[in-house]
């Protein structure tokens, strides 16, 4: 087995750890799910999944994550600082840094040697002259569609309860967003889940989970989506059957699984069950189309930079991205791996990028020419941003910032959102002149959670769900929608 801590250098993961764990980590996808007999269309109607309507007009009807495992640096892409240009290699004075860091609630700061330049370039792009670094130069030319928020704030230095809250809202185990959201408005197809994870994150029991809500909203994963040779569903269909026999097969499953439901009593956690084998053989018809890219034109393919070494993997990844979408998926989330740069980041920075790049923007332009993006909501992120400050230094007797990289910084860091009925060529938010933690306009995660949620018509403060005894939401008790980014 490859080394599961290999993304990230300091190791910071969570794996399963029993075999219960291991279970249920593994019933996240469909693809080991046996199939039961599809419903009637008035079950369907009337399932889990059915579409509701919103708490109020919304202005998305779905969303698209693309998530940058490990945190991304906000001030070599999108947070541009003068200032660590002209400091570069000066100590910064301690008063100027986050408290919580200097009372060493994170990262030891003794590792911590100077200020380091970013090792990129920024420009003002578009008519709106957002400022962009060069890394990212094919995304750079939708700078009029882009709504960068400078100001991003979350509580936890660790990556395993950082990316949990990112997804879930909170520091311990809670039900994440996708599942939320497709607990709040179902799904726009019955014969698809309505939140699916390409690629999932470290920790996906949690951070694509369903948590305490019915794990019918729990993820759907795909994991060899990056492959040439496509996603390909096992079990879905079973090739040494005949239609006729495998019906015959299902149908007498579910007539098992039907008398065993009501012999216990509705447990909630086994109609959920026979609820996944029932939408597993309804996707039957429709899963395998939309997984097949086969039939994408050479300009589509091309567009997301599919064939071509560094950008073929991701580029499928975000291509399967919008056919889902196309196709009704409520909740799609795209993850990308290698971001936690602590080390050489003037050199695996540039690599990162350049893997996402052509590929991201490739999605931006086919949803926009489709007319997807007015009610797409794309959101590009990782878990934090990174440390102003050169990492790696401690012992070292002379200084090589080409050796060095950044620390984990959750106190001020960026993110970028796109179509769906935020504003456009702006910037929200800033941090001190070092891009240490944010001063003016913080966004914690809950707001930013409360606002997606908006976006797609639903009140944070009434999307809940009574769990031992209380009403639970995403935001906690938190949360407040930022208004100022809305279109």
């Amino acid at each position: 087995m490859s080394n599961p801590n290999k993304w990230f250098p300091c190791g910071r993961i969570t794996l399963a750890t029993s075999r219960r764990e291991f279970l249920r980590q593994a019933a996240l996808g469909f693809g080991s799910l046996a199939c039961a007999a599809m419903t009637t269309q008035a079950a369907t109607a009337s399932g889990p999944l059915a579409a509701k309507p919103p708490h109020f007009q919304p202005r998305a009807k779905r969303v698209i994550l693309l998530f940058m495992e490990g945190g991304p640096s906000h001030l070599d892409l999108l947070d541009y600082k003068p200032e660590l240009f002209r400091r570069h290699g000066q100590r910064l004075l301690p008063e100027l840094t986050p408290r919580h860091w200097r009372e060493g609630k994170g990262e030891n700061p003794n590792e911590f040697g100077p200020i380091m330049a970013a090792p990129v370039k920024f420009a003002q792009h578009g008519q709106s002259g957002l400022w962009l670094s060069d890394a990212m130069p094919h995304v750079a030319r939708h700078a009029d569609e882009l709504c960068v928020i400078n100001s991003m704030v979350c509580d936890s230095t660790e990556h395993g309860t950082a990316v949990q809250q990112f997804h879930t809202g909170m520091l311990v185990p809670r039900p994440s967003m996708g599942a939320w959201i497709t607990y709040g408005l179902g799904t726009e197809n019955q014969n698809l889940p309505g939140f699916v994870v390409i690629s999932p994150p470290a920790g996906s029991t949690i951070n694509c989970g369903s948590d305490f809500l019915p794990p019918i909203y729990q993820a759907t994963l795909l994991r060899d989506a990056d492959k040439a040779e496509g996603e390909k569903l096992r079990y879905l269909s079973d090739p040494h059957l005949s239609p006729e026999l495998r019906h015959q097969q299902l149908e007498f499953l579910r007539q098992l699984n039907r008398e065993h439901a009501e012999r216990s009593s509705h447990d909630l956690m086994l109609e959920s069950l026979i609820e996944s084998f029932e939408l597993a053989f309804r996707m039957q018809q429709v899963a395998p189309d939309v997984l097949d890219t086969s039939r994408e034109t050479a300009e589509t393919l091309a567009l997301y930079g599919i064939g071509t070494g560094e950008t073929d993997a991701f580029g499928r990844q975000c291509l399967l991205a919008r056919r889902l979408a196309e196709a009704g998926v409520r909740f799609i989330q795209v993850t990308s791996k290698g971001w936690d740069h602590h080390g050489t980041i003037y050199r695996s920075l540039k690599s990162s990028c350049a893997r996402v790049d052509k590929p991201i923007a490739g999605l931006l332009a086919d949803l926009k020419r489709r007319g997807l993006l007015d009610d797409t909501l794309v959101i590009w992120s990782g878990e934090f941003g990174r440390t102003p400050l050169a990492q790696g230094v401690k012992g070292s007797k002379e200084i090589v910032f080409d050796s060095l990289g950044r620390g984990h910084n959750p106190y001020g860091w960026s993110l970028w959102l796109a179509g769906g009925g935020v504003k456009r060529g702006i910037c929200y938010g800033k941090t001190d002149d070092f891009g240490f933690q944010a001063v003016e306009n913080p966004v914690h995660i809950h707001d930013l959670h409360a606002t997606i949620l908006h976006l797609l018509g639903l009140d944070h403060e009434k999307l809940t769900y009574r769990h031992a005894g209380r009403e639970f939401r995403l935001t906690d008790v938190h949360g407040r929608v930022v208004r100022e980014i809305l279109a």
